[in-house]
């Protein structure tokens, strides 16, 4: 079955660099057209020159606000007013912060941006997106990580929010079944991405992917021994999207080089 989606609608939440921005490009490939809710300016406008089929909605992800204009902009694209897809890339890092190195003094601050980008902003995401995707019998895909099954792969606050947000797929797709699918991509460690430490640690101006040696740490790491771009993901949100995936839902694609092997 073709991963076609001519004429069809889709919202990225964060797509404006790394694995949001691969998949813009696929689903723009694929034939579709895109909205996208994008908080950096400089992204916005990188993303407006993707063309036509293309519209940009510089706002905060866990606004509901944000997130109601960003639908409004997707609705106007196709014609009808139909949203078929939904995608969510909205995350922060802990730069692999244990719980007894959080200070006593950030850890409300800490919790609460690490999990208000990572949980709460993919339910700001759900919440404006079902009425739509229930309408089209639609799909809604968002971003895990590998560390949404094993430990070590961040710190406490980063694996927590992500096994939490493995749950609300898992419990979406219940709720919502049978007029929703509802799924989630769980990429490994991924080289060229603007995924950035928590400012409440003080780590925003810290990249991880700027971490010396990263590539050859990924590689040695996983049992292909690959270090994942952006692009290498692309493909299971693409799937997840598609017609080809209309039997699949509740379920996690780990695109992580294979750590489940080791």
């Amino acid at each position: 079955m073709s991963l076609a989606l001519s004429g069809k609608v889709a919202l990225v939440a964060g797509g404006g660099s790394g694995i949001g921005r691969a998949v813009v490009e696929a689903f723009l490939g694929a034939g579709a057209s895109v909205a996208v809710l994008e908080a950096d300016r400089a992204k916005c406008a990188a993303l407006a020159e993707l063309g036509p089929e293309v519209a940009v909605v510089r706002g905060d992800a866990r606004s509901p606000a944000d997130h109601a204009a960003a639908l409004d902009a997707a609705l106007a694209l196709g014609p009808g007013g139909r949203l078929d897809v939904a995608a969510g890339f909205v995350g922060v890092f802990d730069l692999y912060t244990p719980l007894r190195d959080l200070p006593e003094d950030r850890f409300d601050a800490a919790f609460d941006e690490v999990f208000g980008l990572n949980v709460k902003a993919s339910l700001v995401l759900a919440r404006a997106v079902l009425p739509a995707l229930r309408a089209s019998r639609g799909s809604l895909v968002l971003t895990l990580s590998s560390s949404s099954f094993y430990p070590g792969r961040g710190g406490t606050l980063y694996v927590a929010s992500k096994f939490a947000l493995r749950g609300v797929v898992r419990q979406l797709a219940h709720e919502e079944a049978p007029l929703v699918r509802v799924n989630g991509v769980a990429p490994g460690g991924t080289v060229s991405t603007d995924l950035r430490g928590a400012a409440s640690l003080g780590f925003d101006g810290t990249r991880l992917d700027d971490r010396p040696g990263r590539r050859e740490q990924l590689e040695a790491r996983t049992p292909l021994q690959v270090a994942l771009a952006p692009a290498d993901h692309a493909g299971a949100y693409l799937y997840l999207a598609s017609d080809a995936a209309r039997g699949v839902t509740g379920e996690v694609i780990r695109s992580d080089g294979g750590l489940g092997a080791r």
